[in-house]
């Protein structure tokens, strides 16, 4: 699930604050990224667990409309088609969800004014109409609404957002409001690949797509810190006509971390390390700095290579 992409912001986000605080420990810096990481991951389990809460409140609000009927003395028949989705039942019996959610004391509680926001908002949609007007919803009809909720709408949905910035504080977790869209995509993906034959035992993402993510992501920690100084160093000398005291705190980070990756990572190719840092750039930087460091990496690298100091393969 948390690939080099994803591993690259993370990068950014913890120098980000381990450079603000004083005195604090490259060690300590280390277990900051790994716990993002788990806050990442969790976060990917709570957003699946969603599709149960959302569906018990279906539920609950066939229950209120029954009981509205008998003290009306009404005829109802309510459409079961989502309460009975079968995407949503397998996601519920997942032993290795449910296994995490326990665990982890994971709960929705603190957020259930978004179950109902979004419920609302739901039963609007078209895509929800059309799938409540199927005589017999096929296992492909019910993946394909449980993607549209979670790649169309859940992203960017302010009540989420404020729902997971509550059960951040209260689960002492980090960057779930900064990481929701992109763990959306994973769920979407996730249920893309479910089939209705493996039933609850459908399969999950792994936190790491492979353990080398992993080891990436720890070295690359490790060498940004230790060789600071020097890629300070050669930022400085690659100005012209300005003041290195004068690059944005962000500019800095980015392109420290550039460097280690450029410099360190030969099996990486030098327009993967540069395009990717430079979209971090326009994504947590200022408006142009994507330009700037742009212009510094190439220049630095430039150098290096007539130097004979680096030796990046070229895809």
């Amino acid at each position: 699930m948390i690939n080099r992409t994803l591993v690259r912001t993370k990068i950014i986000q913890t120098l980000f604050a381990y450079y603000k605080k004083e005195n604090q420990s490259s060690l300590q810096a280390r277990k900051d990224l790994l716990n993002s990481f788990s806050s990442t991951y969790s976060l990917y389990m709570m957003l699946l667990a969603f599709a149960d809460e959302l569906t018990t409140y279906a539920e609950k609000q066939i229950e209120v409309n029954k009981a509205r009927a008998a003290v009306l003395h009404q005829s109802y028949t309510p459409n079961r088609n989502f309460v009975n989705n079968r995407v949503a039942q397998h996601i519920f019996n997942n032993r290795r969800l449910r296994s995490y959610i326990e665990d982890q004391h994971l709960i929705w509680d603190t957020g259930m004014s978004a179950v109902e926001a979004i419920y609302k908002q739901l039963i609007q949609t078209p895509f929800y109409a059309e799938y409540m007007q199927l005589e017999h919803p096929s296992y492909e009809d019910d993946k394909r609404i449980w993607r549209k909720i979670y790649s169309t709408l859940l992203i960017d949905n302010a009540d989420l957002s404020t729902a997971l910035e509550d059960l951040e504080i209260a689960l002492d977790f980090q960057g779930w409001t900064t990481d929701m869209d992109i763990v959306l995509t994973y769920i979407d993906k996730t249920i893309k690949r479910f089939s209705e034959e493996r039933g609850d035992e459908q399969t999950l993402l792994e936190m790491f797509n492979t353990e080398d993510e992993l080891t990436f992501a720890k070295d690359l920690l490790r060498l940004a810190i230790e060789n600071a100084d020097a890629y300070k160093d050669l930022i400085a000398g690659s100005l012209v006509n300005w003041e290195a005291e004068r690059i944005a705190y962000m500019d800095n980070i980015i392109l420290i971390t550039a460097l280690t990756e450029i410099i360190h990572f030969n099996n990486i190719a030098l327009e993967v390390s540069m395009n990717e840092y430079i979209e971090l750039a326009k994504e947590f930087s200022g408006e142009k700095s994507y330009i700037f460091i742009n212009g510094i990496l190439n220049k630095i690298v430039g150098d290096l290579r007539r130097e004979n100091k680096i030796f990046k393969s070229v895809r």
